[in-house]
């Protein structure tokens, strides 16, 4: 691990390879954050008292109280945690607990005023707000080591803690430091061993940029290459990886087999490498923020649960979630209309979810976060919000069995690439504020893989992401490819196989574009793709909105936008035309039989319901049906097999109307009234709530 290398400490290439275990539980987790070293005064016993009378059964502690457990430099004090994590326990309400290295402490800066960020630009850190450090300056690893052994030392072995978080929503942050720059060479060098191969692989001869030595390569700042710039993203995800990975064999020198290691990570996936950071890890864990009252979809907990529970192909935690209000001030403040938030603690776990815990406890009286308000409101009593909590927690301590460790087998996976939203937004295709500039808005991200994954979500079909490094298409009948704008020949000539063994592919505009350095490919485009996809194309364009000619797929949103391809079909069938005097002889869409598949490829970006059109005759095309198919919007549906091998369906109602669906399964049991339900027969949803069906 190249960044830890430099660290005095012997004790750190320890033998131990933590080897990350199936992580299973009895009931479902729900719970808090909680902050008793923030509260105003002493009211711990009270807290614990209105937690278990509610029906909390896990609380998160510790992971940005850095300056509490160490508050001068080589002084550590635990009784002020201990307290709190004996009343937990006595309480019979679980812990896990954080390494606090997210938020350091004032003694820390004011020291080594060096550990703090430098940005790109010239911009750089200044104390007084988390996060604002440099993950691999060996100063803040030093520290960052001694407390968590010390922390470890202390806890590991009490029988309250069921785990343990390294450190807290980890990402490199745009890190510039000087070492940082010097450990980029260093990763070049044992990458591509010469300067010579870099100027071949990167294109340097390009305005005379050739590097004859290793010293010569520049700094971020100012650079222009593309492949330069891919790199160092994913030099930065790597950082992440290994300051993640390197926290996590530390914890796992010290945790008991019955304890478990995570991290809790953010959905705005394009900034890090989770199956890296990932791989020692024992569960993987995410916090999801999201819109309240109208603004409620169930997109983001649902895109959350699908790709992290993709990671590991295994179940997930919920560590930071909306309780009432979110926002680092007061101009979004939605509290939730009655039921939504036990109907978002069923989402998640209808995704695949083990525990749901809120940020926070209790709401802040101060500093930055003071409006992101917890189950308590500022006055610390009891209120709407705790009594949904309670209802959740007393349902699940009834039924939660029967739902935890939901497994899902998916016939559909999504094709993620982090490599392709990082060279659209150094190449971006639209959104840029000029045509000699990129844009950084992660349309591949936000827009392409979204839109997918939004619609499938709509129309209630399950889903799973794969990944370049593992992809394992063969699992699947229909893989979605978003704009694959950079692939290696390896990864492209997967997905030919695919498509000749019997899969079938929807695939967006610019795919195989770009070989894994950013090189646009010397051979008709798409590449090594062109026979799978029956085309060739050398020429493109970007466009305003354009109609499709003749509305081949009968929708009210009858347009294409943003980029258009000119392609030539070879043995691909055109689908769609654009409707323009110049463009109208290229096609829009085109489908192709190839082995005993299909590809199916957009040229452009269409309007949501012509994507829906698209989604659904791909489904017939690879046989994949499910009766829930024929509800959608705003009733979702969710299915997996529970611990007892019994299919389990979720049905929310998105809306402030009741809701009727006539239920397409099995007889079974609803969880929540405890009546029998039959095929056919017509349920009842009420506004903003779920029903849960278990099968006999």
């Amino acid at each position: 691990m190249r960044f830890f290398k430099i660290l005095i400490t012997a004790t750190i290439f320890s033998s131990l390879v933590a080897s990350a275990q199936s992580v299973k539980f009895d009931n479902v987790l729900y719970g808090v954050a909680y902050y008793h070293e923030y509260m105003p005064s002493d009211r711990l016993d009270e807290d614990v008292r209105l937690m278990k009378e509610a029906g909390i059964s896990v609380v998160r502690l510790g992971e940005s109280s850095w300056g509490l457990f160490e508050p001068r430099e080589g002084d550590f004090q635990f009784a002020w945690m201990d307290r709190i994590i004996d009343k937990m326990y006595d309480a019979g309400i679980k812990v896990v607990l954080g390494t606090p290295t997210y938020s350091i402490p004032a003694w820390l800066w004011y020291m080594h005023p060096e550990v703090l960020l430098e940005y790109q630009g010239g911009g750089e850190a200044h104390y007084g707000i988390r996060q604002n450090m440099d993950i691999t300056n060996p100063s803040y690893l030093f520290y960052c080591e001694r407390v968590i052994r010390k922390m470890m030392d202390h806890y590991a072995k009490h029988p309250g803690i069921i785990g343990f978080q390294v450190d807290n929503e980890t990402e490199a942050r745009g890190v510039n430091n000087r070492d940082f720059q010097v450990s980029f060479v260093n990763h070049l060098k044992e990458k591509y061993k010469t300067t010579e191969n870099l100027n071949k692989l990167w294109g340097l001869n390009y305005w005379g940029m050739n590097l004859q030595s290793w010293e010569e390569v520049p700094p971020r700042d100012g650079v222009t290459n593309t492949a330069y710039k891919l790199e160092w993203e994913r030099f930065n995800r790597e950082a992440v990886a290994e300051f993640l990975t390197w926290q996590t064999k530390i914890v796992n020198e010290y945790k008991r087999k019955d304890q478990f290691v995570m991290h809790c990570f953010m959905p705005s996936v394009q900034n890090i490498d989770q199956i890296k950071s990932g791989a020692d890890m024992d569960i993987m864990a995410v916090n999801v923020y999201h819109g309240q009252q109208d603004d409620l979809t169930g997109n983001e907990i649902a895109f959350a649960g699908d790709y992290f529970r993709s990671i590991k192909n295994s179940n997930y935690l919920i560590t930071e979630t909306n309780a009432q209000t979110i926002g680092w001030n007061s101009t979004i403040q939605q509290p939730p209309y009655p039921g939504q938030m036990r109907q978002n603690v069923y989402a998640h776990i209808g995704s695949g979810a083990n525990m749901v815990e809120y940020w926070h406890w209790h709401s802040i009286h101060y500093g930055q976060e003071t409006y992101w308000k917890g189950v308590l409101s500022h006055d610390l009593q009891p209120n709407r919000a705790y009594a949904d909590v309670s209802k959740t927690a007393h349902e699940l301590k009834r039924f939660g069995n029967r739902i935890v460790n939901l497994k899902k087998e998916n016939e559909v996976a999504i094709l993620f690439s982090h490599d392709s939203n990082d060279g659209l937004n150094i190449m971006p295709f639209k959104g840029a504020s000029s045509p000699w500039g990129a844009s950084n808005n992660n349309v591949y991200r936000n827009e392409l893989v979204g839109q997918f994954h939004k619609l499938l979500y709509q129309h209630n079909v399950g889903v799973d992401f794969i990944f370049p490094d593992k992809a394992d298409f063969e699992k699947y009948k229909l893989v979605i490819i978003p704009s694959l704008y950079i692939a290696s020949d390896e990864l492209l000539n997967k997905i030919n196989q695919y498509v000749k063994n019997g899969g079938h592919v929807v695939m967006q505009f610019k795919s195989g574009f770009c070989d894994e350095n950013s090189m646009v490919r010397p051979m008709l485009a798409p590449g090594p793709l062109r026979e799978v996809c029956g085309f060739y194309y050398q020429e493109f364009s970007n466009i305003k909105k354009l109609p499709l000619k003749d509305n081949p797929f009968d929708v009210q949103e009858n347009f294409a936008t943003d980029w258009m391809e000119y392609i030539i079909p070879e043995s691909a069938k055109a689908i769609a035309y654009y409707d323009h005097p110049y463009f109208n002889s290229y096609p829009a869409a085109t489908i192709n039989d190839f082995g005993k598949g299909t590809l199916l490829y957009e040229g452009s970006v269409f309007s949501d319901e012509i994507q829906s059109k698209i989604i659904k005759e791909a489904l017939v095309r690879a046989k994949i049906n499910d009766p829930d198919f024929q509800i959608s919007w705003p009733l979702i549906v969710k299915s997996g097999t529970n611990d007892f091998n019994k299919n389990i369906h979720f049905y929310y109602n998105y809306s402030s109307e009741e809701k009727e669906v006539a239920y397409p399964h099995g007889s079974g049991k609803e969880l929540i009234s405890e009546k029998t339900v039959a095929n056919g027969e017509n349920l009842k949803i009420g506004p903003w709530d779920v029903l849960i069906v278990e099968e006999k």
